[in-house]
């Protein structure tokens, strides 16, 4: 399989402050990637850092074996999508509007969208199943249809890689699935390289091919959810009292955080 984002040693500062140290990993194109770990562990800026809106200090980033420097902007915007963790609600465009501007890197310099341009926005409206949504204003819609919506922007982008940072967060149930069906279904129809950020360990259990665990920066483990989930290493990443079983569907485990009066190191 063709390796789609490829990082080795990476390592960024903030005012000198380290937030990533010693980073490696690779993600291949078309695989399910959940990045996890506590608050504070690095996982927003190695997601900015990916989808080239800040840079590193140290390290090697590849995007299908190219340094990611040697892309220009507008390059490097067509070949990644950012779904941000907290996108704008004040916008006073419809969703079609919004997700129209999704092809902004593939327009000309005069910036006049085309008949395929419309297309494709129609196409990405239909494949995220909002196409009821469409003559609607951004600043109305629930906290889970303009997550959506900007997926669909992301779609339409038509990118090889989708880089998301908790877009699962403040959903409710119904649109939590929504979310990572539609990641699913972006990576085995479109062979997208999707790379996520979840505080939902169960959720990125269900979904990830890999899930990679940080803490304080650093990778704690990689690796398959059966390998990652463990209670020594969960324990370890978030300094909290866990139990593990068999989820009721599929070969992974279920975390269970335990509540303070059941601690197992309580009498």
């Amino acid at each position: 399989m063709t390796i789609a984002v490829e990082i080795d040693k990476l390592d960024f500062s903030y005012n000198s402050n380290p937030v990533l140290k010693d980073m490696s990993f690779c993600v291949q194109e078309g695989e399910f990637f959940i990045i996890i770990g506590p608050n504070g562990s690095g996982k927003t800026t190695l997601m900015k850092i990916i989808s080239g809106i800040i840079t590193f200090q140290q390290g090697r980033l590849n995007i299908f074996g190219r340094p990611a420097g040697e892309y220009t902007r507008r390059l490097l915007a067509r070949k990644i999508a950012y779904v941000p963790q907290a996108p704008a609600a004040d916008f006073p465009f419809s969703v079609r509007e919004l997700v129209l501007m999704g092809r902004a890197p593939h327009i000309g310099v005069f910036g006049i969208e085309g008949e395929r341009d419309h297309k494709i926005v129609d196409k990405a409206l239909a494949f995220t199943g909002i196409e009821h949504l469409a003559d609607r204003r951004i600043d109305q819609l629930s906290g889970g249809e303009r997550q959506m919506a900007y997926i669909a922007m992301a779609v339409c982008r038509e990118p090889a890689i989708i880089v998301l940072d908790e877009p699962t967060a403040s959903l409710d149930f119904a649109h939590q699935i929504s979310v990572m069906d539609l990641m699913e279904k972006m990576k085995i129809e479109k062979n997208v390289a999707v790379i996520m950020v979840s505080h939902d360990v169960n959720l990125a259990a269900m979904y990830g091919d890999r899930l990679l665990l940080l803490k304080e920066g650093r990778e704690l483990s990689i690796g398959k959810a059966i390998d990652v989930l463990s209670c020594d290493i969960l324990e370890q990443a978030y300094k909290c009292n866990l139990v593990l079983d068999k989820g009721p569907v599929g070969q992974f485990p279920r975390v269970i955080p335990l509540p303070g009066r059941y601690r197992r190191n309580q009498e």
